[in-house]
Formats: structure tokens, C-alpha cells, sequence
């Protein structure tokens, strides 16, 4: 029998998913297994850095970032991005993967992570 969860509780989950998923990291491929953070980018000057996400409160089963313009990242040269995973604010628990849209650069850059989505409706 399939679950099927009133839009209620779905805002309870993505919530509490939201309150400690705070901490993102942008990858040039696939990050891996649960809790793996293969291929997280480094380097360049300036230097590759993770960024805190703010979230909207839970509406419908979804949750948006409330991130403004976007988390921008500073990308080095020769770097594709590919994927980002979300993680708790100590960087120990990841709770989601997802793939981007993949940009390469050939020389130092930055790249804007915009329109975050968690949505529990989604298949």
C-alpha cells in the first residue's frame, strides 16, 4: 500500500528537513553514496567556499530557498559544476543530492545556485 500524506504533514517534513539542512556544497560529479562528498570542487583564488541556505516555510509539500539572487560560489578555472548536495550546518549529514545545470570554466568564475526546491510531491 502507498503512503499518502496529507499536505500537512508533508509541510511538517520539509520543515524540519529545512530547519538542518543549512550547508551547501557544489560537486563536478555525482557526490556519491549517503554522506559522501566525492568531487566537492576546490581551489582558485578566491577560493572555493561552501555557503549557508535560508529556506521559505513549507507550503503545499514544497519548500523554497529564501536565498535572494542565489548562492553564488566562486568556481576555479579548468571546473565543470555539475551537482550540489545539502548537508547539516557541521558538515557531517547529508541529506540531499540533486544535479544542476552543468557549466564549465575555462578560467576563474562564478557560479549562482538559484530557485532551490524540495518538493515531497515530486515522484
Amino acid at each position: 500500500m502507498a503512503n499518502d500524506y496529507d499536505t500537512t504533514a508533508k509541510d511538517v517534513m520539509v520543515n524540519a528537513l529545512a530547519a538542518v539542512m543549512t550547508s551547501v556544497h557544489l560537486h563536478t560529479a555525482d557526490p556519491g553514496a549517503a554522506n559522501s562528498n566525492t568531487a566537492e570542487i576546490t581551489g582558485g583564488s578566491p577560493a572555493y567556499a561552501r555557503k549557508t541556505s535560508l529556506w521559505n516555510t513549507a507550503s503545499g509539500g514544497a519548500v523554497d530557498d529564501n536565498n535572494g539572487a542565489g548562492l553564488v560560489f566562486d568556481i576555479p578555472a579548468a571546473t565543470t559544476v555539475a551537482w550540489a548536495s545539502f548537508w547539516n550546518a557541521a558538515n557531517t549529514v547529508r541529506y540531499m543530492k540533486k544535479q544542476v545545470t552543468s557549466e564549465v570554466f575555462g578560467a576563474q568564475g562564478t557560479y549562482t545556485l538559484t530557485d532551490i526546491d524540495f518538493d515531497l510531491n515530486d515522484p
